[in-house]
């Protein structure tokens, strides 16, 4: 799909995803190899955007399954309409029809609801992958873990009364984590693995200015001195790149072109999400000496 891991990331970037060599390898491995991406990484450092940018770049559909504590095979494969099914009964019943005209007529695809992963084989199966994400699997439980296991292995589904749905063409999955707990080594091994780091300055002021073209020059290294300060700091949840984004669209809402104490007081809500780092960070003494050090680091680079 792509000649070489150095076109791979060019279009990345032409998407406004800014990856270090190191992430392009990976994906494009992934890719040639027909193997998982297994993301790792703090939340909000771009695991989920990766998904996203390979849908656009390779021109096809995002199929997300959004992973939960007792998330169960029913919930992420299929399950049967049974409301319609009833209904679907009474009128067959009120025809006459015997009992295996009623099995026949109620078990059909007519009435399957497909969830993310079915959609996934489904898709694929018409010869055109899609791309499956699923994202945070270190929510769902280990059961689930090991289901999803098997899935990834053989990339059907069997279904008792329709018979086996398969694809020869496997969808382009990417899995996430935010290690919240560890993932069992047996569905790691079958993935192709990176582990997402916090970005450094230059690399998050180049995706601000990806993201936010209009940012005039200082406040977009301002603000990615002073997150890059936080998160030094003893905090509870560190901001990500996430939060520096929507830090940046808050700003420019209100029209803002250079931080000041009084400005990250008003809006320190935005990036930080805990009462006990927000009363940490505006300490006054402190407050003061983080944005003097943000400031003179942005101005020096």
């Amino acid at each position: 799909m792509f000649s070489s891991i150095d076109r791979l990331q060019e279009a990345l970037t032409e998407r406004r995803y800014i990856a270090e060599r190191s992430l392009a390898t990976v994906i494009y491995l992934a890719l040639r190899m027909g193997k998982p991406l297994f993301l790792e990484g703090e939340a909000g450092v771009g695991k989920t955007e990766v998904a996203k940018t390979l849908s656009a770049l390779l021109d096809t559909s995002l199929i997300r399954l959004q992973c939960y504590e007792g998330l169960d095979s029913s919930s992420a494969l299929y399950e049967w309409n049974y409301a319609a099914q009833l209904l679907q009964l009474r009128l067959l019943e009120a025809g006459g029809a015997d009992r295996s005209e009623m099995k026949a007529s109620l078990f059909t695809r007519e009435f399957l609801h497909s969830r993310p992963l079915l959609q996934a084989v489904e898709q694929s199966a018409t010869g055109k992958p899609v791309v499956l994400l699923v994202d945070e699997i270190d929510r769902a439980d280990e059961e689930f873990e090991a289901f999803l296991l098997e899935l990834l292995s053989d990339f059907q589904v069997t279904i008792p009364e329709l018979g086996t749905i398969r694809s020869d063409t496997p969808p382009v999955v990417v899995i996430t984590s935010n290690r919240t707990r560890e993932i069992h080594d047996a569905l790691k091994r079958r993935c192709v693995y990176h582990w997402i780091e916090y970005p450094s300055f230059h690399k998050e002021l180049a995706i601000v200015q990806a993201k936010v073209p209009a940012i005039p020059e200082r406040l977009a290294r301002q603000v990615t001195a002073f997150v890059g300060e936080l998160r030094r700091m003893e905090l509870f949840k560190a901001p990500g790149v996430a939060e520096t984004l929507d830090w940046v669209m808050a700003l420019i809402t209100l029209d803002q072109r250079a931080l000041s104490e009084e400005l990250v007081r008003d809006t320190v809500g935005v990036i930080l999400k805990y009462q006990d780092d927000i009363e940490t960070v505006i300490a006054q003494d402190l407050l003061s000496a983080v944005l003097d050090r943000s400031t003179a680091l942005a101005d020096s680079m």
